[in-house]
């Protein structure tokens, strides 16, 4: 979240308003937020791109699966591939769908993980499509951050009104 900047006499600088700014989602930029500008359709569109991105996928890798039997490379092989692939899509499919409702405790992690993920690129498409039913992928997470940041603002804000000058001056303990 950024706060708005403000020059040193407090005029804010550009024309943002003051206070936390939302984060932008992918597909989605801000209409989040009050669920405008054409939220409704590119969740429809999200929802089926990433549906349909991960059939593509499965048919790019049964086309593979069928270039190794070809080859005959034998069952061991065939079924390694299978398994292989079946733990990296369950594995992205879970570390998809923690990373919409939390950020990740540990980002060198998620970053050895990076590769993982998109060996089981199916299970993110898929994380994301059932994400998307229910609303924009990372919205909650969003949300409830952009929410948090508010009510502070909002908080310091509150403690900062009245005219400085005007306030007493403590007495001074001699």
């Amino acid at each position: 979240m950024s706060e708005d900047k403000q020059s040193k006499t407090g005029a804010r600088t550009g024309s943002t308003p003051a206070g936390p700014q939302p984060e932008e989602l992918r597909f989605f930029g801000t209409t989040w937020v009050d669920h405008d500008g054409g939220y409704g359709p590119r969740r429809v569109a999200v929802a089926v791109g990433s549906l349909v991105a991960a059939v593509a996928g499965a048919f790019v890798l049964r086309f593979a699966y069928q270039g190794l039997e070809i080859a005959k490379v034998g069952g061991f092989v065939n079924t390694l591939l299978v398994v292989m692939f079946a733990v990296c899509s369950a594995i992205a499919f879970r570390k998809t769908w923690e990373g919409f409702v939390r950020r990740p405790s540990d980002p060198a992690r998620e970053d050895a993980l990076r590769s993982l993920k998109a060996i089981g690129f199916i299970g993110s498409l898929l994380a994301y499509f059932c994400r998307s039913l229910v609303e924009a992928p990372g919205e909650k997470l969003l949300r409830t951050e952009y929410e948090e940041a508010v009510t502070r603002f909002e908080k310091r804000r509150a403690h900062r009104t009245g005219n400085p000058s005007g306030r007493r001056k403590p007495k001074r303990r001699v």
